[in-house]
């Protein structure tokens, strides 16, 4: 066993979410349930991002103090992860003055003493979308790509951090992997914007940002939102007290985020870390957008598809399959009720559903219900095929190909239904090995499946041990026959 920390980025919380913040957890919650199947100590943390302009905007426009806001919208984010069967060890938010705040303050003071903070006036362009400072260069027709609005110009003093004194040792950890980005052409990205990594502001004035983290000993400045957010990695792992967990869990095995908060995680949280005199993170999983008709889902946009309600009409393992197989690990992907119908009839309902039908029937006809599992009856070529499909699983998902795992999977599901159809089992009743042995491989292929399956589609992997008859844990596969009880797994959308 070994330890295993995963984080997701934190959501903000200025608005109820949507199908992109659906993504992030589920595929952060696939490699979670991975590495316990794996028999690795996982701790899972998500959470939330509370602090900023927006979430004051928004609260004022809801007609609500900021605190009553986030901590409505908090629920809703806590309510989508019980929604989507995220298996998350921990939640946190940015507005706990018990664990969060202290860490805060604590890895301030810790930069301050080292000579990594210093006060300097500074004028730039201001997105409101990602309260951050932003070049001009970044700009599309003087918009921000992202959240496509205006930035404003701001004059003020801020709080810098030294971000040019770690440049080259960031560098330095990302090209040789001790910072593993995922996939290659991100490493080369971040490599790239090192290049042209300046030292950052780290505060506000607090007469402009009031709801936020006070800078220490210096009430007149509100810690800058984005960077006191990174910190939940460590506040959530209790860095603000004396006895701390960072021993048994830190440095995180991965950050998963998103593609547009890059710079923040593989830039200046690292540099952070080297500051404060903590080792910096294993690995981060980038992922692309969940696009409609090709544009960023936002909120700030306006384009959004509400999970809530994708999950109440189809059930959470047909989302949770269509996030993971038709988006891309680490690319765009789109989205339509169309494609997500088209996804569920020929791969769940069709193929997947079809092939637990047709052993279970099988069963029920040739053996009353009731078969007796035997090892000595599974050939060679069903072992060789099931073998190859869990390299190419274990493979996929440690590089962060999600979609080809789970492409892997269907694969074997293809392979058993050609079985099916090559060896007739329903005409076998006068050669009972023969029958006995196309059974037992079909059996196998389906156990297979339905372990592969765990970590995807944990729900469906439970049903499938249950109609088939058989113990989830493998123990007792021997020792008593399998009792079939038939249930329609998917039922075709008409």
């Amino acid at each position: 066993m070994s330890k295993f920390y995963i984080t997701t980025a934190i959501d903000y919380t200025n608005d109820r979410p949507h199908l992109g913040h659906a993504l992030e957890k589920v595929q952060a919650d696939v490699l979670a349930r991975y590495h316990r199947l794996r028999g690795d100590d996982v701790f899972f943390l998500t959470g939330t991002d509370e602090h900023g302009a927006k979430i004051v905007k928004a609260a004022k426009l809801a007609g609500k103090e900021p605190k009553e806001f986030v901590d409505e919208i908090s629920e809703y984010f806590k309510n989508l992860l019980k929604e989507l069967n995220i298996s998350n060890d921990d939640f946190i938010r940015t507005t706990d003055q018990k664990r969060h705040w202290p860490a805060v303050q604590k890895f301030w003071k810790k930069l301050k003493d080292n000579g990594d903070l210093y006060k300097a006036k500074y004028e730039g362009l201001y997105c409101i979308g990602h309260e951050a400072f932003i070049k001009k260069s970044e700009l599309k027709n003087g918009l921000c790509p992202d959240h496509q609005i205006e930035p404003e110009k701001i004059k003020e003093e801020n709080y810098f951090f030294k971000l040019s004194k770690y440049k080259d040792k960031i560098r330095d950890l990302i090209s040789e992997d001790k910072i593993k980005i995922q996939p290659q052409f991100r490493k080369d990205e971040v490599l790239n914007l090192l290049k042209e990594s300046e030292d950052v502001s780290f505060s506000r004035p607090r007469k402009d940002l009031e709801w936020g983290i006070p800078v220490p000993d210096d009430s007149e400045h509100t810690i800058y939102v984005w960077t006191e957010a990174l910190q939940n990695y460590i506040s959530a792992i209790n860095y603000g007290e004396e006895s701390f967990q960072l021993k048994d869990l830190w440095p995180a095995d991965i950050h998963l985020i998103g593609k547009d908060i890059l710079r923040f995680h593989a830039i200046i949280w690292p540099a952070m870390l080297l500051a404060a005199g903590l080792e910096t993170p294993k690995s981060i999983y980038v992922h692309g957008f969940i696009t409609i008709d090709g544009q960023k889902m936002s909120k700030t946009i306006g384009n959004v598809i509400d999970p809530f309600q994708l999950v109440k009409r189809y059930g959470v393992d047909p989302v949770r399959y269509y996030l993971l197989r038709e988006i891309p690990s680490y690319e765009d992907g789109d989205f339509s009720i169309q494609k997500f119908e088209a996804r569920y009839n020929a791969d769940l309902a069709n193929n997947l559903g079809n092939l637990v039908s047709r052993v279970v029937a099988l069963i029920e006809k040739s053996f009353n219900s009731s078969f007796a599992y035997h090892r000595k009856f599974v050939s060679k070529e069903i072992d060789d095929k099931v073998i190859e499909t869990w390299k190419k699983y274990n493979q996929n998902i440690s590089e962060f190909k999600l979609h080809i795992a789970l492409e892997s999977i269907f694969s074997l599901i293809d392979f058993a239904n050609s079985y099916v159809d090559e060896h007739k089992p329903w005409s076998l009743a006068d050669n009972p090995e023969h029958l006995n042995e196309v059974i037992t491989n079909l059996i196998v292929i389906l156990l297979n499946i339905a372990w592969l399956l765990k970590p995807f589609l944990p729900q469906t992997s439970d049903r499938i041990f249950e109609i088939i008859g058989a113990d989830k844990e493998g123990k007792s596969w021997e020792e008593k026959p399998f009792v079939v009880k038939p249930k329609i797994l998917f039922p075709k959308i008409q």
